[in-house]
């Protein structure tokens, strides 16, 4: 799941237009793209909106927060629906994340959003089937600016407590812009160079773009190409005048993995 898109819980008619939108998944948002006052409404109407959506779209719920008023009611009501998975946001501890579970009855993407949550980030991947970065959310709780310089450290470290933990690598938050195409692909970009394997989307106009984002350049497929033909040969080679062994072939292979992944979904690739 490499692009998953964000709907209102409260828009029920919303639903199936996000699905053929052509993202990897939906995310029914209970939290916040949901005013206080219709969460309930919003909660009693996820059935029959759900039943519109065509079957093979995953179809996920992010959840309100542990501690929250709307928290136990959220888990009821995904229990009820039989999800693959459910997202746990402002994630703190292995502790929610397993009560979570076992209320909902699915996996469940942890999404990491305040300091306590990046500190304990191995702990929250090990006790997830995935974890996700909040970095809007993030930013604010460390009163920080919203950049990629700003956010570069916390990027990394949850690249690393992905793999540190076994889990996939983790999938990047949001651009909030929504028609620069540009700037999308630019961030998935960015995100796939740190090891994020995808974007939480907001809009459906995001898909094309983000999906570019993530397809490797002409310059890397070319690139890898070369190193594994000339890795054919199962000795010691060189392609542009660097000795090409194990972890460069593994690399090669992880470009042509990336794009193969990409290409089954969108003609946005090379």
């Amino acid at each position: 799941m490499t692009l998953p898109l964000f709907v209102p819980a409260d828009r029920a008619d919303r639903f199936a237009k996000a699905a053929f939108a052509g993202p990897d998944a939906v995310i029914i948002d209970l939290e916040d793209a949901v005013a206080p006052q219709v969460k309930e409404r919003a909660r009693e109407q996820l059935p029959e909106g759900l039943s519109f959506v065509p079957p093979d779209m995953p179809v996920l719920l992010r959840i309100n927060a542990a501690g929250t008023e709307w928290h136990e009611a959220d888990m009821a009501a995904a229990a009820q629906l039989r999800l693959p998975a459910v997202l746990l946001p402002k994630a703190e501890s292995a502790e929610e994340l397993r009560r979570v579970e076992d209320h909902c009855g699915c996996p469940v993407i942890a999404l990491v959003e305040t300091a306590v949550g990046l500190h304990r980030a191995v702990e929250i991947a090990e006790a997830s089937a995935r974890i996700a970065f909040g970095s809007i959310d993030f930013a604010a709780d460390l009163a920080m600016a919203h950049t990629r310089q700003s956010l570069l450290a916390a990027r990394s470290a949850l690249v690393m407590a992905a793999r540190l933990a076994g889990r996939p690598a983790p999938i990047d938050g949001v651009t909030t812009a929504i028609h620069d195409a540009d700037l999308i692909a630019d961030d998935c970009a960015h995100a796939a160079e740190l090891g994020f394997s995808g974007k939480l989307l907001i809009h459906p106009a995001q898909i094309v773009p983000a999906r570019r984002g993530f397809c490797p350049s002409e310059a890397e497929l070319n690139w890898a190409a070369r190193i594994l033909a000339a890795a054919t040969g199962g000795t010691a080679a060189r392609v542009d005048g660097a000795m090409v062994d194990a972890p460069v072939i593994r690399r090669a292979e992880q470009i042509m993995a990336r794009h193969l992944a990409q290409a089954k979904r969108s003609d946005a690739c090379p």
